[in-house]
């Protein structure tokens, strides 16, 4: 297994660049490599037993692979090989597909890193590859984005960088477990970091505009499993050190209810399903433990929605009820909503059960308001006027969402024990209470929030109070 470990984490670089020499195999190599990627994360899911790669002793870089890794790169194999084929016949270049398998490899190393300095590695070509991505139009408006979500990241990651090299200096080590005898500052400075990267909280902000104004296909990797790279190693070290824990799962509270409460009046559909993807990178942290199948039922939900949602003819709601939208279109957008809301049938319902399970009283409270804005939320998709087919949409787009939506409905086998009268009756009570709050509010009320704090002066200043209400807290 060791030896398989290494072969499929250099395999995409390889793939990528060969793929870019002979343009007439890019795709097919793309998709191979995401076929490699979820047969991996199978078997990693079967193992019993989590395997620990000691890459270099005296330095703490170590690889840690177990359930947890398994169902995020499940996540990336999936989403990754669903925008491939979104993109099948678009013209796309070798340089657009070399990029994304580089993207897919970087985000796979996120997923089995136990150490800091692999992690800073693996990160910093996430935010390359994803500029290069956003880019890829290069008109004035990808542009900007793209160098926008550029130098945050890079800021962010400066952050991180040197809470890397306290936690060093404390334990002649960069794993992960360095946090326990690491000072104060580390903790701070590596969770300013990996926060902001991961899109959570109040450094989440420049979260909605990078996701709406990217490529469609781009916008899927993106919330799919993109900003995931940033939750997983804060759930990781959830799980092994017990001190930070408290930290991470009120950030997680706060995140869920900081981004529903931005997606309920918005208007534009990709900045509502951006929005959303904050309060669901929420409820991975506030599970830790079980984060791994709500990634992997969000990832799958949220590339689909951003795929079908690039095929509307208008990304406005109120236009979209003023022009019916093809009825296909529609019964995907119910599918996926379905989902996402946790409504039975689909696996949105039992990573919602089982996130639910495993939290604390006071906490399940909180997720379960969360989880009826979602749902008041993604009624905006649900009762949106359709007709019949005005137009032919490309068999791309097809094969894509039927692997996204094969993908839903068959990891309901992950926790089948979620379908009991009890669950199911809560759940669709809150599907009830969420339908009457979009009928009797949010159908009604039309609220333009502000977006001045997503302005880039405005997120640099957001960081720093982030990283001063991360002082305080350690520190308390």
């Amino acid at each position: 297994m060791n030896t398989l470990t290494i072969v499929w984490i250099a395999l995409p670089f390889f793939v990528g660049f060969v793929g870019y020499l002979i343009p007439k195999l890019d795709r097919y190599l793309a998709l191979a490599m995401t076929l490699v990627s979820a047969s991996y994360a199978a078997r990693v899911l079967m193992e019993p037993d989590p395997l620990t790669i000691q890459l270099m002793d005296s330095f703490g870089v170590t690889l840690r692979i177990d359930s947890l890794s398994g169902y995020f790169i499940l996540t990336n194999a999936l989403v990754t090989a669903a925008v491939i084929c979104y993109c099948w016949g678009t013209g796309k270049s070798a340089f657009f597909y070399t990029q994304t398998i580089i993207l897919h490899g970087s985000v796979n190393a996120v997923f089995i890193c136990a150490d800091f300095i692999s992690l800073y590695v693996a990160l910093e070509v996430i935010g390359i590859a994803a500029f290069l991505l956003v880019s890829y139009p290069r008109t004035n408006r990808a542009i900007w984005v793209a160098l926008r979500y550029l130098f945050i990241s890079n800021t962010a990651m400066l952050f991180y960088l040197v809470g890397a090299v306290l936690v060093y200096q404390a334990n002649n080590s960069f794993a992960y477990t360095g946090l326990e005898q690491a000072p104060p500052e580390a903790l701070a400075l590596i969770f300013m970091g990996l926060l902001t990267k991961g899109g959570i909280f109040v450094s989440g902000l420049w979260l909605p505009l990078t996701h709406s104004e990217s490529e469609t296909p781009v916008s899927a990797m993106l919330s799919g499993v993109v900003v995931k790279t940033g939750v997983f190693p804060l759930a990781r070290m959830a799980l092994m050190v017990d001190e930070v824990a408290p930290v991470i799962t009120l950030f997680g509270i706060g995140t869920a209810f900081l981004g529903i409460s931005l997606a309920l009046f918005e208007q534009d559909t990709k900045r509502l399903l951006a929005q959303s993807t904050i309060s669901q990178l929420g409820f991975i942290m506030a599970a830790p433990a079980v984060g791994g199948f709500y990634a992997l039922t969000h990832g799958l939900v949220k590339a689909t929605l951003f795929l079908t949602a690039g095929t509307l003819p208008s990304r406005d709601f109120q236009e979209l009820h003023k022009q019916p939208i093809p009825r296909s279109l529609w019964l995907i957008l119910v599918m996926a909503s379905c989902s996402i809301s946790g409504i039975p049938l689909w696996a949105g319902f039992a990573s919602k059960a089982l996130t639910l399970k495993s939290v604390l009283s006071w906490q399940m409270i909180a997720l379960n308001i969360a989880t009826v804005g979602t749902i008041a939320t993604f009624a905006k998709f649900i009762f949106l006027p359709h007709q019949s087919e005005s137009k032919l949409i490309r068999p791309g787009y097809w094969v894509a969402v039927l692997l996204l939506l094969g993908g839903l409905l068959a990891a309901n086998g992950a926790y089948y024990q979620a379908y009991t009268l009890a669950n199911i009756g809560k759940a669709l009570s809150k599907v009830g209470i969420g339908w009457l709050v979009y009928w009797l509010v949010i159908r009604r009320v039309v609220l333009k929030l502000p977006r001045v704090q997503e302005q880039l002066e405005h997120l640099i200043g957001g960081m720093s109070l982030m990283l001063v209400l991360l002082f305080w807290m350690v520190l308390a």
